[in-house]
Parts: C-alpha cells; sequence; structure tokens
C-alpha cells in the first residue's frame, strides 16, 4: 500500500490509499476467470494470499475467517455435486477451489486476539449471537462449527478464459447516506 493524496474517485482525497495502477488489478480490470491453465498454485502462493486476507476487518478483531482449500481429485470429486451445475466446469479446471467460513466459535479466541477487553468471550455466549457476528465479520474478511459462506476457485486463468467484468450497480443505487 502506498501513500497518496488522491483515491481512484477523482477529488476524494485520502490519507493512505492504493494507487489507481493496483486499484484497476485488484478491483477494476480484474476478470472473472472461466478456466485454468494447468500450472499448480503452489503451497507459498497460498500462504501469501492467506497472509494479505488475514489483515481484513472484523468486529473486535474476532477474526472468523476459515479457509479449506480444495486441491486433491477425490476432494474436489465430494465438493462438485453441492455446487450449482454452471459452477463446476469452472471449479473442476481450478487447481485449487477454496471453500470460505465462519467459524462460530471465534469467540474462544478473543482473550488472544482482542486481550485489551477482559470477558469478550462472554458478550457471545449466546448462540444466535455468536452465529450472527461470525457471519457478518468474516464475509469482511468471507459440521465442526463452520458454516460455508463461499467457493472461489483460485488459479492462473487460461488464455481466453476470462470475460471483462460485467456491469456494477453506480453509487447513488447501491450507497445510502443518512
Amino acid at each position: 500500500m502506498t501513500a497518496t493524496t488522491e483515491s481512484t474517485s477523482p477529488g476524494v482525497p485520502v490519507s493512505r490509499a492504493i494507487d489507481a495502477q493496483t486499484a484497476s488489478l485488484l478491483f477494476h480490470d480484474a476478470p472473472t476467470a472461466y478456466g485454468f491453465t494447468d500450472a499448480p498454485v503452489s503451497d507459498a502462493e497460498l500462504a501469501e494470499l492467506y497472509g494479505l486476507m488475514r489483515f481484513g476487518p472484523t468486529a473486535m478483531n474476532s477474526q472468523p475467517l476459515r479457509i479449506t482449500f480444495i486441491r486433491s481429485d477425490e476432494a474436489k470429486a465430494r465438493l462438485l455435486p453441492l455446487l450449482a451445475e454452471g459452477n463446476r466446469p469452472k471449479s473442476l479446471s481450478a487447481p485449487v477451489v477454496a471453500i470460505l467460513a465462519a467459524d462460530s466459535d471465534f469467540h474462544e479466541h478473543l482473550a488472544r486476539f482482542l486481550p485489551q477487553v477482559p470477558g469478550a468471550k462472554v458478550k457471545f455466549a449466546d448462540d444466535a449471537a455468536r452465529t450472527h457476528a461470525a457471519l457478518f465479520n468474516a464475509t469482511l474478511q468471507a459440521g465442526t462449527g463452520l458454516e460455508s459462506l463461499l467457493v472461489v476457485n483460485l488459479g492462473h486463468i487460461a488464455e481466453g478464459a476470462d470475460n471483462p467484468r460485467n456491469p456494477r450497480h453506480a453509487y447513488d443505487e447501491a450507497v445510502t447516506v443518512l
């Protein structure tokens, strides 16, 4: 991240922001991948990806996001029938499929990650409050206390297997300022 005086929205000052080229790479020009090369995604690349994701914002530093990386053919065979039919070929071609989940037992770790608030764990003793917080916070970052939120295909995009971004809502269509 670099310091700058102007955001990617002209005329909007920002004290710290990514530069326009990085914003375009990550958000504006990033295509949806419909197919992947045979190049593997290394353990180092997965660790680097998590290294970036783990610093996403969460309420009370609760960090409920958990990731399961699916790489083996056996694991993919179990996952594919659970996906929407149109997504199966994309997931099958991806070297890695990530299941992003929320840990509804995140509060068990608050003493470690929020030591300045003794007893923070007690605030989430109620299952419903804990589940709501875990799902909400995991999306800010996205049988065993995990609630699956999203499945993401990871890999190197194959030549011609990407499409330009589809339209998105304009600011005034998606944002309300009160």
